[in-house]
């Protein structure tokens, strides 16, 4: 039927079962606003303060539904107000599908000062997603959009992005649209390499998992907790894998408590993970353990990393394969089970030393439902968390991944949160991180989203001044910040705020913001913490006592 190529980019969104979009209006994007309008029955848009913040609540969207989030922004500055967001979802492996407007047709490249030209805008977009596509008339853009919603679900689920120029979703023309994307296409695991894989396995003595974001982003924690039960082996969840087995399983270890039990495996299994520290180095193993590689992006099999066995398959199709393989009873390993409990004993000694953040991490897990969604964020109690928050279910531990983007938590758990309604949803932040979206509380108020956001002030981009003042002589410069008052601030969008004080009085503060509809918002007022950092990273050495 004749549409325009706004009204073909609304019903293909719609086929592709978009429930919600996430935006930013502006004139590029005029004539796709108002297809939206035409399906607003359908699909629900949501406009936000900033794009960065459309962006990022897509990523939460996605991450935590495994459907794909869906952002819509101007081109230009609107492009890269969302590269921060994009990039995030980019390193967590998040199913974002970018809808991004472009100047007119016939003024790209020419460099002429149109409205939000930038150069290079496709090329840039290109460093942040998987796939890519321009439609150069209305009649293209179905075809698009269900390629880019393929690309999200299949392989390695990554950023697309979908460029329009504003003539093309002004002019009309006899469009067709396309069939769904339908099902994703998986990277399927060699039979003769599992084999290998799981002949290498089964005749370890000490095998052990380590799990990435890899399995979450698969949705593969059910075929983790399979294999790992057939062979007794312990799951080490690096950070970004917290929620693939329950933190309560007796195999299930974070990478703290993996320390005492990596080095002493003479096989590893790798799934879903880099298997890099933050030095670009590989996770230390024992120098004779076989490494089996598992992922569904075939540069990380390679260098740096050490591989006797190489498996390029989706983590959860993969994983499967390797139990399907490993016939007979499960293995018997004797003193697995103390070995591991002292592991997490002996973490959890580690952790309690860091206070007060182990006292606001344990408030935090009894405030939040089992099922509950945390969002983290880099401040001093999400640094903790990392290592000390007790993750029960896939999807309900967020991390901005190896981009450590300061600011994502508050628009992302948001995102989260439309995604999950009738699910506690909680955002902890730091008054820095926070400073960046706190414009979307607008956003929060207009739609009700039923977001808990806490932010703990100290009134200063808390870890970078302690880093100033324990290696440069106690000079400080440019750490300091001046916040306004957030209780006042979130009641002047209407939003229920309160400041407690004790760990006590937030684990009642989110249980009681929890059985409201609407957002709410908890400062918290601490003073200067201690690091954590050595019980996150591997090369970061624990401070010398001093005193």
């Amino acid at each position: 039927m004749e549409m325009t190529g706004g009204e073909a980019l609304a019903h293909q969104l719609a086929r592709e079962g978009v429930t919600e979009l996430f935006g930013v209006p502006g004139v590029q994007l005029d004539s796709a606003v108002d297809g939206l309008a035409g399906v607003r029955d359908r699909v629900a848009y949501l406009n936000t303060r900033h794009e960065q913040g459309a962006a990022y609540m897509a990523d939460g969207y996605a991450r935590t539904t495994g459907r794909p989030g869906v952002c819509m922004v101007v081109p230009g500055p609107g492009v890269l107000n969302a590269m921060a967001a994009l990039a995030t979802a980019y390193a967590c492996s998040s199913p974002v599908v970018c809808i991004a407007g472009q100047i007119p047709s016939d003024a790209i490249g020419r460099e002429l000062g149109m409205l939000h030209e930038v150069r290079g805008q496709s090329a840039t977009l290109g460093t942040v997603t998987k796939w890519s596509g321009f439609a150069r008339g209305p009649g293209e853009v179905p075809a698009l959009v269900s390629e880019a919603f393929r690309a999200v679900r299949s392989g390695r689920p990554q950023p697309a992005a979908v460029e329009i120029p504003p003539d093309v979703l002004a002019a009309s023309a006899d469009v067709e649209l396309a069939e769904p994307s339908g099902a994703p296409a998986l990277v399927q695991p060699d039979p003769a390499v599992v084999a290998r894989a799981a002949a290498a396995l089964a005749g370890a003595k000490r095998p052990v998992i380590y799990a990435g974001g890899g399995v979450l982003a698969s949705r593969g924690a059910q075929e983790l907790r399979a294999l790992a039960e057939h062979l007794r082996a312990p799951v080490i969840m690096s950070q970004h894998g917290r929620g693939a087995l329950d933190d309560r399983h007796p195999l299930a270890l974070t990478s703290l408590a993996g320390r005492r039990v990596l080095p002493l495996a003479d096989a590893v299994l790798v799934v879903g993970s880099r298997f890099v520290t933050g030095k670009a180095v590989p996770v230390s193993t024992a120098p004779d353990a076989t490494l089996v590689l598992l992922n569904a992006a075939e540069r990380d099999l390679g260098e740096p990393r050490r591989a006797d066995v190489a498996l390029h398959a989706d983590a959860r199709l993969g994983l499967a394969a390797l139990r399907a393989e490993l016939d007979g009873a499960p293995a018997a390993r004797p003193g697995v089970t103390a070995e591991l409990d002292a592991a997490r004993e002996h973490a959890a000694k580690e952790i309690a030393e860091i206070v007060p953040q182990a006292s606001w991490v344990r408030a935090l897990r009894a405030a939040i439902p089992e099922d509950g969604i945390l969002v983290n964020e880099l401040t001093q109690v999400g640094y903790l968390s990392e290592v000390a928050y007790p993750v029960y279910h896939p999807g309900t531990y967020l991390t901005p991944g190896y981009q450590g983007t300061l600011g994502y938590g508050f628009p992302t758990a948001l995102g989260a949160a439309v995604g999950n309604p009738g699910r506690t949803v909680v955002s902890i932040n730091g008054d820095g991180g926070f400073g960046w979206g706190s414009s979307e509380l607008a956003t929060a108020r207009k739609y009700d989203i039923g977001l808990v956001t806490v932010v703990f002030t100290d009134g200063a981009f808390g870890n970078v001044r302690r880093t100033q003042r324990t290696r440069f002589g106690g000079r400080v410069l440019g750490t300091d910040l001046v916040n306004p008052d957030l209780v006042t601030l979130a009641g002047a969008y209407g939003i229920p705020g309160v400041r407690v004080t004790t760990p006590d009085a937030l684990t009642s503060a989110i249980a009681t913001a929890a059985g409201y509809a609407g957002p709410t918002l908890i400062e918290v007022p601490v003073g200067e913490m201690p690091s954590a950092w050595h019980l996150i990273h591997d090369f970061i050495p624990k401070p010398a006592a001093t005193g």
